[in-house]
């Protein structure tokens, strides 16, 4: 199998150096500044081993492959709000012996959320979700960190919306010997609402720093108390809060002060981006909300601030702790 990241960044840098450590044939997809760095430079991948850069093929659009080959897989790490560009791009691409890559090709989501399996599946007939738990961090061009050991992170995969077959076996297979844990699983949505509960608090650290105080703990106990209410009246089943604390006790840093510098949000506002993932992490919990009747005060204070920061380019952790909390307390008002 020849494995294409699309969206290179902390997370698909973190699998593609690691799949081609193993010796997996790899293709990285990038633009702007990252894409030039890794062009030119490799991409530079410290783990907890050290760092080490990977010459690897680098593109920044779908024709520069030309045809796919049968055997490419691709894994779609993106942030949410730029997967539909990225769909629409390569779902056309011819593969070589007849067929689009729509429709012949698996599409494993390496992302956040829960939103872009769907998106997915309007366009490719093979879809595979991963539930990342895989700190990395990525905020200057051609460099990723991912320093957890003894594995770089847990990934749970299956078919969407359920299921497991022979490919996404094979693709745990790789993981495997790449350093990660990567169980099969039926119900990988199930992960996958479980993990979106964590990454509420994302917006937090976004806006306000690190999460170390009690007020800053409290409007993150109060974001998943939200969620927590909502997928219930939804009928989502998530994984129980001691499956997801397991899976983060894999998850250590090596050496223990080397943990990423900020979550995958954080990331985003320091580099500049103009878009950020909020829409699709507490606008989940929103948008249910408004379709069962729950009033979702907390998410939606955290949403619209988030993509304000986004926006207007705001630096990450720029706002204070008291001033989150007076906009959480008149919301709720």
């Amino acid at each position: 199998m020849r494995y294409i990241i699309i969206g290179a960044g902390a997370v698909g840098g973190a699998l593609g150096g690691r799949l081609a450590e193993a010796g997996h044939e790899v293709v990285l997809v990038a633009r702007g500044a990252h894409h030039e760095a890794l062009r030119d430079h490799g991409l530079r991948l410290t783990t907890a081993e050290g760092p080490h850069t990977h010459r690897l093929s680098v593109v920044r659009h779908p024709e520069e492959l030309g045809h796919l080959r049968e055997d490419d897989v691709l894994m779609l790490a993106v942030k949410t709000q730029d997967s539909t560009a990225a769909l629409d791009a390569w779902a056309p691409r011819p593969v070589a012996g007849g067929g689009t890559a729509g429709e012949r090709l698996p599409l494993v989501c390496a992302q956040n959320g829960v939103e872009s399996e769907r998106l997915a599946l309007r366009r490719f007939r093979r879809v595979y979700g991963m539930c990342v738990w895989l700190p990395a961090t990525h905020v200057e061009p051609g460099s990723v960190t991912a320093v957890s050991a003894p594995v770089t992170g847990v990934l749970h995969l299956g078919r969407f919306p359920s299921g497991r077959d022979e490919t996404v076996r094979s693709i745990s297979a790789a993981l495997e010997k790449s350093h990660f844990d990567a169980p099969v699983v039926d119900d990988v949505m199930r992960w996958k609402y479980g993990k979106l509960l964590g990454n509420l608090a994302n917006a937090v650290e976004a806006l306000t720093g690190p999460v170390t105080g009690e007020e800053a703990r409290a409007v993150c106990r109060a974001a998943r108390a939200e969620g927590r209410t909502v997928l219930a009246a939804a009928g989502v089943e998530t994984v129980a809060d001691a499956e997801a604390a397991e899976v983060r006790s894999r998850l250590r840093f090596e050496p223990a002060d080397a943990s990423p510098r900020g979550g995958s949000s954080w990331q985003s506002l320091s580099r500049g981006t103009g878009t950020i993932e909020a829409d699709f992490l507490n606008g989940e919990i929103v948008l249910l909300g408004r379709l069962h009747g729950i009033p979702t005060p907390v998410n939606e204070v955290l949403q619209r601030a988030a993509d304000t920061f986004a926006r207007e380019r705001r630096a990450a952790g720029s706002m204070t702790v008291a001033e989150l909390t007076g906009l959480v307390e008149a919301a709720r008002h």
